[in-house]
């Protein structure tokens, strides 16, 4: 099981897509997740909303979106056998709001869908099984406590199922060997601060593996330094060159500075740093994240 996140705007959709696509083309059964019912990874296969199913979007590669609400009525069709206490459960108002009250019970129901997911022995009836599970999980400050959410279930109820449902999930994030976190992050000075600081904090807080960081939309170097010096004497000139070496040598700088950007993620992270090409495309789709998928490792 792989979470990706990172700073908001950084691209954890794309990689969380490119990364399932790179696993379904080596054959592993893989589904994507999304949280809080978000339907990103349906547009880019220009799909209908998947929603709370399993829908298969490509050869080997499936897709859902988690709504918190269907993950808890899942769970209590679960729990309850007998059907007449679920259905008078189901209409209680107390009930309704005491789920919608208790913090991070959407979290803790949420994970738990997922754990579900990565079980070789599914509890939901005509469940596949997966090779490998990929969470788009929330941005920076929401995907720590997003983690943390059973550790805090676990201490607070000290006893019976809840107690231990959520020392199983908790157990199963904080499993170096099946559960890893790739962190997204963009060639700028905030997002690269952000990126070392939630490694730190997913390492020592949570437990969890940090296996790799992902620089995404890295501009090309086109010009060496004697081409660049080359621009800056045209960018002086007049007419149309003028303002075709500006903006080759604006594009040129801009590489630069991330390559330093770059080189200080690679300083302060203690995990691999791999590097994702910026695409010059309006809008990305399933081909763009191919194009990404074959750039990973």
């Amino acid at each position: 099981m792989v979470f990706v996140t990172g700073k908001g705007g950084v691209g954890k959709t794309t990689v969380a897509v490119a990364l399932g696509l790179r696993a379904a083309a080596e054959g592993k059964r893989t589904i994507v997740c999304e949280v809080a019912a978000q339907e990103n990874a349906s547009r880019f296969f220009e799909h209908t909303e998947v929603g709370f199913h399993e829908v298969e979007m490509s050869e080997n590669l499936w897709a859902i979106s988690i709504d918190p609400d269907e993950a808890m009525r899942e769970y209590v069709l679960l729990q309850l056998k007998v059907r007449a206490m679920r259905d008078m459960l189901f209409r209680s108002r107390i009930f309704t709001y005491l789920t919608a009250a208790t913090p991070g019970l959407k979290e803790l129901v949420t994970i738990g869908k997922i754990w579900e997911l990565a079980q070789l022995d599914r509890k939901v009836k005509r469940g596949r099984k997966y090779d490998l599970v990929i969470v788009d999980a929330p941005a920076t400050g929401h995907g720590i406590g997003f983690l943390q959410t059973p550790r805090t279930f676990a201490a607070i109820a000290r006893v019976g199922p809840i107690h231990s449902q959520a020392r199983e999930l908790d157990r199963l994030i904080v499993d170096h060997e099946h559960t890893g976190v790739a962190i997204v992050a963009l060639p700028e000075e905030m997002p690269v601060n952000e990126s070392a600081a939630l490694e730190h904090d997913l390492r020592e807080e949570v437990g969890v593996a940090v296996d790799r960081v992902y620089m995404n939309g890295l501009y090309p170097e086109r010009f060496a330094n004697e081409e660049a010096e080359r621009l800056g004497r045209l960018a002086e000139g007049d007419g149309a060159v003028r303002a075709a070496a500006r903006a080759a040598l604006s594009e040129h700088n801009r590489a630069r500075s991330q390559r330093a950007q770059l080189a200080r993620l690679r300083r302060r992270a203690q995990a691999p740093v791999k590097t994702l090409p910026f695409l010059f495309e309006p809008e990305l789709g399933v081909e763009a994240a191919g194009r990404l998928a074959r750039r990973l490792g």
